[in-house]
């Protein structure tokens, strides 16, 4: 008879949490740039840098692809998420190059996936669609260098 309650409740306890996370679920779009910040943990400076949905770009010793960025709509709870990949790529005789990370950041929960590095801190800002392609200039002073 116990089993019977206890299967019973495991049964109603999953169908009220699919119930839910069905009702909470968020309508991802996607976006052509990835806004990320990085942190130099040395020099304590924040970088804010946007690089292009397939495109790669260095920050510091680090290279990092961004592969997909996605967005919610306006009406519904902000949140943004993109899939990196980020390498180290050292500058010894062997000219190393360690993959540090891969997978999703979400901007409104940078420290439920982050990176791991004694020097830097990467994450998502945000995903952005441009309004004007021909207005997307983001070769500014201070921001890394796309890689070609």
């Amino acid at each position: 008879m116990k089993s019977r309650v206890l299967f019973g409740a495991a049964v109603a306890i999953c169908a009220s949490a699919a119930a839910l996370s069905s009702a909470f679920a968020l309508d991802y779009r996607p976006a052509q740039i990835a806004q990320l910040q990085g942190l130099d943990k040395i020099t304590a400076r924040i970088s804010t840098f946007e690089v292009p949905v397939g495109q790669m770009v260095k920050f510091g010793t680090l290279s990092i692809r961004v592969d997909a960025c996605y967005r919610t709509p306006p009406e519904e709870r902000p949140e943004s998420a993109g899939f990196l990949e980020i390498s180290d790529m050292r500058d010894d005789a062997n000219g190393t190059i360690e993959q540090l990370f891969s997978g999703w950041m979400f901007a409104s929960t940078p420290g439920l996936s982050a990176l791991e590095h004694p020097v830097y801190d990467v994450w998502v800002k945000e995903c952005l669609s441009p309004v004007d392609p021909a207005a997307d200039d983001t070769a500014e002073q201070g921001q890394p260098a796309p890689v070609e």
